[in-house]
């Protein structure tokens, strides 16, 4: 592929992504929403903040026009991705999607579903120590929890916390060794989380079946249809080199 790509990113995925493009001589802008206060940055040039919605960034596809989109945003980033969806129909542009798998149960875990961040607050109202680990964003939704929450994120979050709530502003990657004695500190019995995927954060799960506690998983978002998507930035390499191999020359 000979002109730009741009990738809207904030993952690890993106950032290698654009590691192994650049690295092929692939122009590469990575874009940031903003949303953390210090992010760790990709390879190459990198833009922060929003487009402006679908149309922002329709207009910005027509004015720069990348030969490509890669949306490597997170799994929950869902106004994202349906905005680049739009957008990218709106200009023409072609548009991939960079997703990895989401978690599976294994053996000795004990996991519920649900489909919101209100449903998981609904879920874990009885238990006496939560671990909640799903960011900054939706923290309001259990502000009424009654007993002790550890809250964890980046970022401190601006809604609400729960009265008994202990505020813990770290990143990944974590250990099982050190996730288990957070969860021995705390006395913690129900562990919330977004089915985000990967290998950074998945440690809390392992600790969990290991301590025997429960884990209350937050589905991800549907993708809107049609939407071309991959699961490793290998197979997202692939497709663009695929689109190189098709362009005019």
């Amino acid at each position: 592929m000979t002109g730009q790509v741009l990738v809207l990113g904030g993952t690890g995925e993106a950032r290698r992504l654009a590691e192994e493009l650049i690295a092929a001589g692939v122009p590469v802008l990575s874009s940031l929403a903003g949303r953390v206060a210090e992010p760790v940055l990709p390879e190459g040039p990198v833009r922060v903040g929003g487009f402006g919605g679908a149309e922002g960034l329709a207009a910005w596809l027509v004015e720069h026009r990348p030969a490509a989109v890669v949306d490597a945003t997170h799994p929950f980033a869902a106004q994202i991705t349906e905005n680049a969806v739009r957008a990218a129909a709106a200009a023409g542009t072609p548009l991939l999607r960079l997703q990895r798998p989401g978690w599976t149960p294994g053996p000795g875990d004990t996991w519920r579903l649900v489909d919101s961040l209100t449903e998981a607050a609904q879920a874990v109202a009885g238990y006496r120590s939560v671990f909640l680990t799903t960011g900054r964003q939706g923290v309001a939704a259990f502000a009424a929890l009654p007993g002790r929450v550890l809250v964890r994120s980046v970022d401190p979050p601006d809604e609400p916390l729960p009265a008994g709530a202990t505020l813990l502003l770290d990143r990944g990657p974590f250990s099982v060794a050190d996730e288990l004695a957070l969860m021995r500190e705390h006395a913690v019995d129900v562990v919330v989380t977004k089915d985000s995927g990967g290998h950074l954060t998945e440690a809390k799960l392992t600790a969990a079946r290991e301590l025997g506690i429960p884990v209350v998983l937050v589905r991800r978002p549907p993708l809107p249809a049609g939407v071309v998507t991959v699961a490793t930035v290998a197979q997202a390499v692939t497709w663009l080199s695929g689109r190189r191999s098709t362009e005019p020359r």
